[in-house]
């Protein structure tokens, strides 16, 4: 027997009206019931994450990774110890300003960062301070200052490659140190350290303070350099660079507009 053929407006209007029926079936609806299983299911999920990180040893914190530490004046153990108690427990609840305030109170710590590196490392990179000058004191020990002026460290003896400072205050200084005291004109001596040339600074000269306008380097090799004020110091160790290129034993660039050597 023949195939019939459907009369093609009839196999549309049927494809038509099957999308109708499509089109009108009642979209899927959950329950009040299902509703608040699904609410619950997802509370409890959301408890629970919370107390995986927050309150359960999962997460806790296992390793403290200190960064930047350049020598073994500032250890691993020293930052660890200065963090204390804090860095126990889980590590989403530490309190990284408080480890960064206790780490920041460590004299040799001029910078830190603290951040949580998942799932169990507590990271910490510390900027060490370092020495511009060592300050001579009456009781022979060298007291470590950094370009900000401030000191960090005292030792018997001054660092390597730093420039000595030393009070041989005149008699005029002496007796104006009520109106000029000597922790300003260490200050002054420390801002010219800070500021001498890297191949000066290296050489670890002694800056002799008499007063305030009158400071004396001497360098390794047996020169001076009359330095005078810390004012300017800037443009005098730009000027003293130059002057170096000419073997003297005097170098005065007390007036830096007009320097001169001698010997």
């Amino acid at each position: 027997m023949a195939d019939r053929l459907v009369d093609p407006t009839v196999e549309e209007e049927l494809s038509s009206s099957a999308e109708d029926f499509e089109d009108e079936r009642p979209p899927l609806r959950l329950s009040r019931r299902g509703i608040v299983v699904l609410s619950g299911f997802g509370a409890g999920l959301l408890a629970l994450i919370g107390w995986l990180v927050f309150f359960s040893s999962v997460l806790d914190v296992r390793t403290v990774a200190v960064q930047g530490l350049k020598n073994d004046k500032l250890t691993v153990d020293q930052v660890r110890d200065a963090i204390g108690p804090v860095q126990h427990g889980p590590l989403a609840r530490v309190d990284l300003d408080a480890v960064r305030r206790r780490v920041q109170a460590i004299p040799r710590v001029a910078k830190v960062e603290v951040w949580r590196g998942w799932p169990h490392t507590l990271r910490v990179k510390v900027v060490e301070r370092q020495p511009v000058a060592a300050v001579k004191g009456a009781d022979g020990q060298f007291t470590q200052v950094d370009a900000d002026g401030v000191s960090f460290a005292t030792e018997s003896a001054p660092p390597p490659g730093v420039p000595v400072v030393e009070l041989q205050l005149s008699q005029p200084a002496q007796d104006a140190t009520a109106a000029l005291p000597q922790v300003e004109l260490v200050r002054g001596a420390v801002r010219v350290a800070a500021g001498l040339p890297a191949e000066v600074a290296n050489q670890a000269p002694a800056l002799l303070v008499r007063s305030y306008d009158d400071i004396e380097l001497r360098l390794a090799g047996g020169a001076t350099v009359r330095w005078g004020s810390p004012e300017r110091t800037e443009r005098k160790a730009t000027v003293l660079r130059a002057l170096l290129k000419q073997a003297a034993r005097t170098y005065d660039v007390t007036a830096p507009d007009a320097p001169a050597i001698s010997g």
